[in-house]
């Protein structure tokens, strides 16, 4: 029996590695390729070992760009990257706990259809309101701006579901002593609820935030101009399609940049992010 459990977690562990070398070999493939000479990657002769053109490759990479149909420092497409996931995720997490809050402790006039229309809207998916969005953006004179960028996507009938089903098994308890304090509305959700829901905030801020980071449609649409560009459109433009040649080492180093701020937010996050998932479920 024992030697059967130790063979069954041989194999597991067998799988798991080879899972992981799956995931990896592709990444590691593009690290090789930002470190090495962009003619042998065109030809077909990359080496799989790192070449020596790694700190030339991401200097060149973060702070000057390339020579193709985007001068803008990679640097710089980060950082609009970055503006507008965080915008995204903490104006997400904001809006729909208020929203939660308000259709689980209040008792005003349609509040459940209100809150099956804002569930109806998981349906929609973002194309089908992405040309009256953009007119209203557009309208606005928020084009080529972090909040044309961001407020159009801060709304989530997601978020605001969660935050109502975990406020729904929040002890009625808490709130009759809150009450007997002498605490009102706002304070008993920024005294109570607020610390109670800190773990989920979490968990759904790293998903959030790797939602507004992954986000490619929307600033193609409305940013125009290089400086506002983020990353991801700023890859598809690194890879040309006329007959120059593509900066295969600046496209992979440029890819190998865009991850780590979503895996910087799950590694510092990850207790609260686990731990989020687990209260949500129950």
């Amino acid at each position: 029996m024992v030697e059967e459990e130790g063979f069954r977690r041989y194999v597991a562990h067998i799988i798991l590695w080879i899972g992981i070398a799956i995931v990896a070999f592709p990444v590691y493939i593009a690290f090789v390729a930002s470190t090495q000479d962009n003619a042998l990657i065109a030809n077909g002769q990359m080496s799989l070992l790192p070449g020596g053109h790694f700190f030339e490759t991401y200097y060149q990479t973060i702070f000057v760009g390339t020579s193709g149909s985007t001068r803008e420092p990679v640097g710089n497409m980060m950082l609009n990257s970055l503006v507008m996931a965080l915008l995204i995720a903490v104006g997400k997490i904001a809006i729909s706990i208020i929203s939660a809050y308000a259709i689980a402790y209040f008792r005003f006039p349609f509040r459940m259809p209100i809150f099956w229309i804002i569930f109806i809207t998981l349906m929609l998916p973002v194309e089908v309101r992405i040309y009256p969005t953009y007119k209203i953006v557009a309208d606005l004179h928020m084009l080529d701006s972090y909040a044309g960028l961001a407020l159009p996507l801060i709304a989530s009938a997601t978020a605001t579901l969660l935050f109502r089903q975990f406020f729904m098994t929040v002890p009625d308890e808490l709130l009759e002593a809150s009450r007997i304090d002498g605490a009102g509305p706002l304070r008993f959700f920024w005294d109570t609820l607020l610390p109670l829901s800190r773990t989920n905030m979490a968990a759904l801020f790293v998903i959030l935030f790797i939602l507004g980071w992954n986000q490619y449609l929307w600033p193609l649409l409305i940013t125009t101009r290089d400086d506002m560009q983020t990353i991801q459109v700023g890859i598809r433009k690194m890879i040309t399609t006329t007959d120059a040649l593509t900066e295969w080492p600046i496209v992979m180093a440029t890819a190998m940049l865009a991850m780590l701020p979503p895996v910087f937010v799950v590694v510092v996050m990850q207790k609260l992010f686990v731990r989020g998932l687990v209260e949500t479920e129950k």
